[in-house]
């Protein structure tokens, strides 16, 4: 037990239990699996997403901070969870997997060095926690999936090698135009036509979801898109109406998970079996890693090796953000006409809105960070209903 510490949270959720012979199909971020007969292309799915939990003993942050997130980092872990997936997704892809003691590929080696608990890493504990202070909220107070989310996206704009647009939807609507604006900034969608990189003007696209009739090296243009949408499924507890509909999220191939979890206990949703959702818990407190002489970096505790853990689906507390990684124009073309889809079939109420153009009755651009402090008493409410959350539109039937 010296390598880890295993929390109160960990051993209460049942992190060890074997996973459920069952005739339900088994979805894992976008992938269906057989449970009778897929068991260990299951595990190893899972094994391969990474895992970030509690560190102990690495720098402190600020030079004078923690040493230790344990007991109030599992959001901001959960956070890098779901960013270290669209890491993946974009220099290994989806498909790729993770096999213990097998020499490694130099992107994956770089992803793991950008969440290293040091300060001059990309996405790392240190940068997510000094970013937020710059933003109102000091080390060690509990952040919500809203407040993960804008952070997010302001580091990887520091991030030159995966050149990610992370794009976080405010007030329930996804604005079509203003992904393409992000993803292709050389577009001009207000002349409603596509703009030249040279400054001339080409055809008009004729619609938002169509490919801009663009020379296909300028097709490469497009910025991987991490779209992230930050939602209340109702007030204490999920509105069952949206259950099915956050279960078909998981069956998107541009899925990237869910951050959300549970009061005082922040989870990675990767998927669902049956009535239950499947998560990585970062309720394990590990020693900081560090390095090699060769430039390797010791990766076993960076992956989760034994079964996934599962809770009811009701159990989720309703203010979660839903993560989509799309590479190209045409994987954001597809997740539209899907949401699409979605949206007009019958068995759930639809989480969000996917809109053309910005909705006349937004008020500001929904680009504007506005992460001021929590002003709730409430030590449940202050850890998983941030000041973002309160320009939420409570969703209900």
């Amino acid at each position: 037990m010296d390598a880890a510490t295993l929390t109160y949270d960990t051993l209460r959720f049942g992190e060890f239990e074997d996973f459920p012979e069952t005739s339900d199909p088994v979805w894992i971020l976008g992938k269906e699996f057989n449970a009778l007969t897929e068991k260990e292309d299951i595990f190893s799915d899972v094994t391969s997403r990474l895992w970030l939990t509690y560190r102990k003993n690495f720098p402190p942050i600020g030079g004078t901070g923690p040493t230790s997130d344990t007991g109030w980092g599992c959001m901001l872990r959960c956070g890098q969870m779901i960013l270290g997936e669209a890491l993946i997704c974009r220099h290994l892809g989806r498909d790729w997997r993770w096999v213990r003691g097998q020499p490694q590929k130099e992107e994956y080696i770089s992803i793991l060095n950008a969440f290293l608990d040091k300060k001059d890493s990309y996405y790392s504990l240190h940068q997510i926690a000094q970013m937020g202070v710059g933003e109102g909220k000091s080390i060690g107070q509990w952040y919500g999936p809203n407040t993960v989310a804008q952070v997010l996206k302001k580091l990887a704009v520091f991030d030159s090698w995966s050149r990610l647009a992370v794009h976080v939807a405010m007030d329930n609507t996804v604005v079509i135009e203003e992904i393409k604006r992000l993803c292709m900034p050389w577009l001009d969608y207000g002349g409603g036509a596509c703009a030249d990189p040279q400054g001339g003007m080409s055809e008009p696209n004729g619609c938002l979801e169509g490919a801009c009739a663009l020379a296909e090296e300028e097709t490469a243009l497009w910025k991987p898109l991490v779209l992230l949408i930050p939602l209340r499924l109702g007030l204490s507890d999920i509105n069952e109406a949206y259950i099915e509909t956050l279960k078909q999220c998981f069956q998107l191939p541009q899925s990237l998970g869910v951050i959300g979890g549970k009061p005082n206990s922040a989870h990675y949703f990767i998927g669902y079996v049956g009535e239950e959702l499947i998560y990585l818990d970062p309720h394990t407190t590990q020693p900081a890693v560090e390095p090699g002489e060769d430039g390797q970096v010791p990766d076993d505790t960076y992956h989760c090796q034994h079964p996934p853990c599962r809770m009811h689906i009701c159990q989720i507390d309703p203010s979660i953000a839903v993560g989509f990684f799309c590479r190209t124009e045409d994987d954001f073309d597809d997740w539209c006409a899907r949401v699409r889809k979605l949206s007009h079939s019958r068995g759930g109420l639809p989480m969000f809105e996917l809109a053309d153009r910005q909705p006349s009755h937004f008020s500001c651009s929904v680009d504007v960070l506005n992460l001021a402090p929590d002003f709730f008493d409430s030590d449940r409410l202050e850890r998983f209903f941030d000041s973002e959350d309160e320009e939420f539109e409570i969703l209900s039937l």
